[in-house]
């Protein structure tokens, strides 16, 4: 006896609210914001904050000296209005960085300012150019228990000279970001403005439990290429009630390129998404992959307002990637403005080298996209999978979107819709079992308890 459409339904978002509180306590965790028992200001090693001395080497003389307070509670650096001018320096455990209101990091523009390191070992090359990259303006390498913060003080990239050698092909190295973190736990960025990063603003890789809220990022329409936050092999993320505008994809999760992030095997999963304003002339509001070789799973995603954008949500990836991208909870995405609504594109994206395996083919399932509003839309979606490997399991509810093209691109994909405008294609109109199985929606995966510990 067939199920009735409705009750299928009922059941399937019962076990998504279900499955969505364990990703939700990733973001109500209550942090400990008390103050440390130390604290030292930038002023004391003889930082000058005009805008045009160079504080590199008073940023890393504070962190060398509070690093001895690493086993006693920890400690803060206190940096005051002014603008700090300052080349590429690394974090330490058990520290807080507080930006007071009026307070600049600015990023020089001197690329010998910066230090130049290996490429990640899951992309195996630089991502821009081959070979080494450029290290990021504020870095964390292996620490624990750090807290980024402020009363809205502001990071500035000064990014143009960056974009202009990227665009003329000067550069020597890829661009470097704001803020990475790498093989790190317990990471909290809040209440904090990033205007005109090089590249990626906030890096996260290899890292867990990282909470970013309550941030403001910006850069010029015209900025190639440059990115919001990127969770990047990475688990038990929070990113919530900030507002991300540029150039390139707001939000992008990420999990390594082709045979490098497939030997190294580590996905980004157990994440949350929520509250956002987003907008990208030229990429998405938020998108998964292209670069997903090591997997990306388990991700709710629920109130994002995206506007005046390219696409707003897509799913990338292409032949030699691997991995997967499964069990994927959108709902409550208001749309105005974008030129595709949602994009899941089997044939994006390029390769680090020619050493990728070609039979290395990625599997996208498991996709709920719910309760979608939008106008000014030109196309609903463009679903395009792999011949050898569909996308499966590809499921709308209550998706109503006012476009001035009613069709939908469809090709090698497969699921269900119900109560979606404009009509769906007829790929996503099959039975909506396909959207519960193995006991859940999401095929069975048990998704981890993991909870800050802070």
């Amino acid at each position: 006896m067939k199920m009735p459409v409705a009750l299928v339904w009922l059941l399937a978002f019962t076990n998504l609210l279900i499955r969505g509180e364990s990703n939700n306590a990733i973001c109500k965790k209550t942090f400990n914001l008390d103050p440390r028992p130390h604290s030292v200001s930038i002023l004391e090693f003889g930082a000058v904050g005009d805008g045009k001395t160079l504080n590199t080497l008073a940023f890393q003389n504070a962190i060398f000296y509070l690093k001895s307070f690493a086993d006693k509670g920890g400690a803060q650096l206190y940096v005051p209005p002014g603008k700090w001018l300052t080349g590429s320096f690394n974090l330490t455990s058990h520290l807080t960085l507080f930006l007071e209101k009026g307070a600049t990091i600015l990023a020089s523009s001197d690329p010998s300012h910066w230090d130049i390191v290996s490429p990640l070992p899951s992309y195996g090359r630089g991502v821009e150019l081959p070979g080494k990259r450029y290290r990021s303006l504020i870095n964390g390498d292996n620490l624990l228990d750090v807290v980024i913060t402020g009363d809205n003080g502001t990071f500035d990239g000064q990014g143009a000279a960056w974009w202009e050698w990227l665009e003329s092909g000067t550069l020597n190295y890829s661009r470097p970001h704001i803020i990475e973190f790498v093989s790190s736990k317990h990471i909290l960025i809040s209440n904090l403005t990033f205007l005109n990063a090089p590249s990626v603003n906030i890096h996260p890789v290899y890292c867990s439990q990282v909470h970013i809220r309550k941030v403001l990022i910006e850069t010029s329409v015209d900025s190639p290429y440059v990115l919001g936050v990127v969770p990047d092999s990475s688990d038990n993320v929070c990113v919530e009630d900030s507002t991300i505008n540029v150039g390139h994809d707001a939000i992008s999760l990420k999990s390594g390129w082709d045979q490098y992030g497939i030997n190294y095997g580590r996905p980004t999963t157990t994440v949350h998404i929520r509250n956002l304003s987003l907008k990208s002339p030229t990429g998405a509001g938020i998108s998964f992959g292209s670069e997903m070789s090591g997997g990306i799973s388990d991700v709710t995603v629920e109130l994002l307002s995206i506007r005046s954008s390219h696409v707003g949500v897509a799913f990338r990836t292409t032949r030699g990637r691997g991995g997967y991208i499964r069990n994927i909870t959108i709902s409550g995405v208001d749309f105005s403005g974008v030129e595709t609504a949602i994009v899941a594109d089997g044939h994006t994206g390029s390769h680090p080298d020619d050493k990728f395996d070609r039979d290395a083919i990625p599997v996208v399932t498991h996709i709920v996209m719910r309760n979608f509003t939008g106008e000014g839309i030109g196309l609903a979606g463009n679903f395009s999978g792999i011949g050898e490997s569909p996308f499966t399991s590809i499921c709308l509810a209550d998706v109503h979107l006012k476009t001035s093209s009613e069709s939908w691109i469809c090709s090698n994909v497969s699921g269900f819709s119900d109560d979606v405008s404009p009509e769906p294609c007829e790929e996503l109109t099959s039975s909506p079992s396909s959207c519960f199985a193995g006991g859940s929606i999401y095929g069975g995966d048990t998704v981890a308890q993991s909870y800050y510990t802070w």
